[in-house]
């Protein structure tokens, strides 16, 4: 049997990213902390020739949010719980945890882009509701964009803040290098305050060849002595500053290396850090899709299962548990890429579940008596509460199960015109909604074949998250 470790060199997972998405938040994240202020440029300029399509590819959409976002999130990741006081739908008072959406350590974001997109990438701060993000416009090259988002730094600097505030390290990363790992950046950071500058390394995948002008081989190089330069790279302020009033024309014009400029122009030698294989860059149009995948594995990790106490819908959910299991076994023997690796069962969501409002993208609702689609409501109305689905889509999946083939759940039908309805309602607050009717059967078999569809059915839903099947009551 295949183990389920990830390839060191494939670039399916995105490092401490699930752990934030999916809410099991590491709290060694809360321990680290950096004394010095650190600042962000991510140049976000380029117009995505290589990908092939219209839209620059740092604002082609993924689940509804374009990538700058996602890479923004990463410098703004959840590492904070604590804990407040809620009213959940019957009424009742709870405490629970709530995220803090920043890494601490980082005092500002800048994000440099075309003239044209300016307007574009200020809905997109705040639509998502990004912090400390500053939008400026960039250069005609990628070093003008830099080094423009490095000047607005020094503006900042001189906006009536003490001096204290004023960056003492710069972290440049690509726009379209979404899955950066907080770790990594506490390293680059560190490396950077001491050494002056600081970059990631990879590598080589491939032996660097150099050919002649009539395009035959000249030599190759030795590739175990050669690294790939990768993002991110950190300077102190003072460094990089200095490097970009330095350099020349051509150096603006042509170069791409922060990291030579640094070192030509301050003597200053980076220190070279080799990077996880998490920060890949999107560069064609295969990478898009990679990325969503990588997005979509994030989000499907885990479900949460509402029983509401009832005995029939506890042996439901435990039924189901063992079958996500099976299937789990299944994918790992096929080499699948994505298991649902959690599957809880929790009566309802008062107490201390109300942890899972802000834990979980997934919840299965199982219901077995006349209020089903009650029930339901108050789900989507403590989601919306929580204010859960403004980063990701949530999953929401009603489970009915009835006891003969007519569409009824203990003996009042069931209206799909309703669930349509509730869930069209749904999907304008970013909450997907469907529905799996399950038929209690007495024959031991059929009832195993049927949950283990359900388990089936449901693990695709939470994978794909499918807007063209949102209202629809499947058959289990």
């Amino acid at each position: 049997m295949q183990s389920d470790s990830c390839d060191p060199d494939r670039p399916t997972h995105p490092g401490t990213f699930p752990n934030c998405e999916a809410g099991k938040s590491d709290l060694k994240s809360a321990e680290r902390s950096i004394v010095f202020p650190v600042s962000v440029v991510l140049p976000a300029g380029g117009t995505g020739e290589r990908t092939g399509l219209q839209t620059p590819k740092q604002f082609c959409l993924f689940l509804g949010r374009p990538l700058i976002s996602y890479t923004i999130q990463a410098f703004e990741r959840c590492i904070v719980s604590d804990s407040r006081t809620s009213t959940s739908s019957n009424g009742s008072v709870c405490d629970v945890c709530t995220v803090s959406l920043r890494v601490s350590w980082i005092q500002s974001i800048v994000v440099v882009v075309a003239k044209e997109y300016m307007d574009l990438m200020t809905d997109i701060v705040q639509q998502f509701q990004h912090t400390k993000v500053r939008v400026v416009p960039g250069g005609s090259t990628r070093h003008r964009s830099i080094y423009n988002g490095v000047l607005a730094l020094s503006e900042e600097g001189e906006e009536g803040k003490p001096a204290t505030d004023k960056a003492k390290v710069v972290i440049i990363h690509d726009a379209v290098r979404p899955f950066v790992e907080e770790d990594f950046l506490h390293k680059i950071a560190m490396a950077a305050k001491e050494q002056g500058a600081a970059g990631a390394i990879r590598p080589l995948v491939s032996t660097v060849i150099a050919t002649t002008s009539e395009g035959y081989l000249d030599h190759s190089l030795e590739r175990a002595k050669y690294r790939a330069s990768e993002m991110p790279q950190g300077f102190t302020y003072d460094v990089i500053h200095q490097a970009y009033q330095k350099c020349s024309e051509s150096d603006f014009e042509f170069g791409t290396e922060c990291l030579h400029l640094a070192l030509q122009y301050c003597g200053t030698n980076a220190k070279l850090i080799q990077g996880p294989p998490t920060l890949w860059k999107v560069t064609y149009k295969r990478d898009l899709a990679a990325a969503e995948s990588i997005i979509k594995d994030t989000l499907s990790r885990s479900a949460c299962v509402i029983t509401g106490g009832s005995a029939q819908a506890v042996t439901l959910a435990d039924a189901l548990q063992k079958a996500v299991a099976a299937l789990n076994v299944v994918r790992v023997c096929r080499s699948h890429p994505t298991k649902m690796k959690e599957l809880d069962v929790i009566p309802d969501l008062t107490g201390e579940n109300g942890a899972y409002l802000l834990n979980d993208w997934n919840f299965i609702q199982v219901s077995v008596n006349r209020s089903c689609l009650s029930e339901v409501e108050a789900l989507l109305i403590d989601l919306e509460a929580a204010k859960r689905a403004l980063l990701h889509p949530l999953v929401v999946i009603l489970v009915l199960l009835s006891g003969s083939d007519e569409l009824s759940v203990s003996g009042r039908v069931v209206e799909p015109e309703a669930i349509m309805d509730l869930a069209s309602a749904a999907k304008l607050r970013n909450i997907l909604l469907y529905g799996i009717q399950l038929h209690q059967s007495k024959d031991t078999q059929r009832w195993e074949r049927s949950v283990l569809r359900v388990a089936e059915i449901t693990s695709a839903l939470i994978r794909e998250r499918s807007p063209a099947l949102v209202g629809q009551l499947l058959q289990a």
